[in-house]
C-alpha cells in the first residue's frame, strides 16, 4: 500500500509539472494560432493598376489587438495578422493597436455578462505581472508599455504617435523611409477600474482613444452584447466628457444603440468607430444601422469597416468592398475606413501585407482613385491631424 500510495503521488507530481509547463509555456502561443487563423496566406497578388495605385497610398487601420499577444511585433510572425514587417509589406502607414482587457466566457453578439474573465487566464499563461490579474488599468498600461518597448527596438521602423507634432514628423520621413507607426486605443472603459481619473491616466501612457463599453455592459455604459444594453451612466458621461477635453476619441465600436445615442447627444468632436459591419450588407447585432451611420458622419466622424465574416458576411476583400461602398452611399467617401480587426480572435481573410487586396476591390466596385485614396486611410489621416492633441 505504501509502494502504491509513493507511486500515486509521484505520478500527480508529474501530472500537476506537466500541466504547469503545458500551461506557461504553449497554451498562449496555441490559443492565440486557434483563435486568430489566417484564411489565404502570402504572397498576394493584385493587379498591376491596383499595386501602383497602393504604393501611392497612405493606409491606415483604425483597430488591431496585436497587444493582447505574447509575441515581438518586430519579428515576421507565421501566425500574426499583425507585426513590423507585415505592416511595411502592406503599406500601412498607421495602424490602431487597440488593448482588449477583459472579455467574457462565451463570447458572443447578443448577450454576454460581466462575471467571467478570459484575459485574466490569457495574462496568467504570458506570466505577466502579479498585478495586471487584478487591475485592469494595469493591464491596458502594460500593454501599451510593450508598443513603446517594441518602438524603441524597431530601429526607427516603428513609432508611436501621440500627437499632431509626432504625426507631422512622422509623415515627413515616410516620404524617404519603409517605415510604419501605430496609435493606442482600448475597447471598453471598464479599463478605468471604474475611477474617473483613469483618464488622465490612461491618457499619459498614450491612448488617444476609447470605447464605453465592449462585449459586456460595465459601469461606464451599455453593451451592444450586453444584458441590459442601457445608456451612459453618470460616470460614464464624466468620462466621455474628460476624454473630449483631453482631446481623445470616442470610439462607439460594440456600443449599445443607447449608449451610442447619449454620445452623440453630448459629443462636441467627432465620434469614431474604430471597427464594425453596417446592416445594409450584413444586418445582426453587431453592426450600425443607415441612421446611426449618417449621425455618426454628421460629428465629422470616421467608420472603420472591418474585415471578419459578421462585419461583412463574407470572408474576402470583396465582402470587404461591398459593405465599404455601402457605407459610402449611405455617408459618402469622407467618413470611411479601415478597422480590420486583426488579431481581434477572428479568421482573417488576409494577414496585413495584403491590404493592397482591398485597394483593387474597390477597383473593382467603381471608386475612383481620389475616394480609394480617402477610404484606404486618407481620412484618418486628416481626422488625427486636426483633433489629435498638439
Amino acid at each position: 500500500m505504501r509502494k502504491f500510495i509513493k507511486i500515486a503521488a509521484v505520478a500527480l507530481v508529474i501530472l500537476v509539472l506537466g500541466f504547469a509547463v503545458f500551461f506557461f509555456v504553449f497554451a498562449a502561443s496555441i490559443t492565440e494560432r486557434t483563435l486568430n487563423p489566417i484564411i489565404a496566406r502570402p504572397p498576394y497578388q493584385v493587379s498591376e493598376r491596383a499595386r501602383k495605385l497602393h504604393e501611392t497610398l497612405f493606409v491606415a487601420d483604425m483597430h488591431a489587438d496585436a497587444l493582447l499577444w505574447n509575441r515581438d511585433l518586430n519579428e515576421d510572425s507565421p501566425i500574426a495578422h499583425v507585426d513590423v514587417p507585415k505592416l511595411i509589406r502592406g503599406n500601412v502607414a498607421l495602424q490602431a493597436f487597440t488593448v482588449v482587457t477583459k472579455t467574457p466566457r462565451g463570447l458572443n453578439i447578443e448577450r454576454n455578462t460581466p462575471d467571467t474573465d478570459n484575459i485574466f487566464w490569457l495574462d496568467l499563461a504570458q506570466r505577466q505581472p502579479l498585478e495586471n490579474l487584478f487591475s485592469l488599468t494595469k493591464r491596458a498600461l502594460y500593454q501599451a508599455k510593450k508598443l513603446h518597448e517594441y518602438a524603441a527596438a524597431s530601429g526607427g521602423k516603428l513609432t508611436v504617435i501621440e500627437n499632431k507634432r509626432e504625426l507631422a514628423a512622422y509623415l515627413e520621413r515616410r516620404k524617404t523611409e519603409k517605415i510604419t507607426a501605430g496609435w493606442l486605443g482600448i475597447e471598453g472603459a471598464h479599463a478605468l477600474d471604474g475611477k474617473l481619473e483613469n483618464v488622465d491616466v490612461l491618457y499619459d501612457a498614450g491612448f488617444r482613444m476609447m470605447s464605453p463599453s465592449h462585449f459586456f455592459d460595465n459601469d461606464i455604459g451599455g453593451s451592444a452584447h450586453g444584458v441590459e444594453k442601457g445608456g451612459l451612466t453618470d460616470l460614464g458621461k464624466a468620462v466621455i466628457k474628460r476624454m473630449e477635453e483631453k482631446k481623445m476619441l470616442v470610439d462607439v465600436a460594440h456600443a449599445s444603440a443607447k449608449t451610442i445615442d447619449d454620445v452623440l447627444a453630448m459629443a462636441t468632436r467627432p465620434v469614431v468607430v474604430s471597427h464594425t459591419g453596417v446592416k445594409g450588407t450584413c444586418d445582426n447585432q453587431r453592426n450600425l444601422s443607415d441612421d446611426q451611420l449618417k449621425r455618426i458622419a454628421a460629428t465629422g466622424g470616421v467608420i472603420g469597416i472591418g474585415f471578419w465574416d459578421t462585419a461583412v458576411c463574407g470572408e474576402d476583400a470583396a465582402a470587404i468592398a461591398r459593405a465599404i461602398k455601402y457605407a459610402v452611399g449611405v455617408v459618402g467617401a469622407d467618413h470611411v475606413s479601415l478597422g480590420s480587426d486583426f488579431d481581434g480572435s477572428v479568421r482573417a481573410p488576409f494577414d496585413t501585407s495584403g491590404e493592397a487586396l482591398i485597394t483593387e476591390a474597390l477597383i473593382n466596385e467603381g471608386f475612383s482613385d481620389d475616394d480609394i485614396a480617402k477610404i484606404m486611410g486618407g481620412n484618418v489621416e486628416r481626422l488625427l491631424m486636426a483633433y489629435l492633441p498638439d
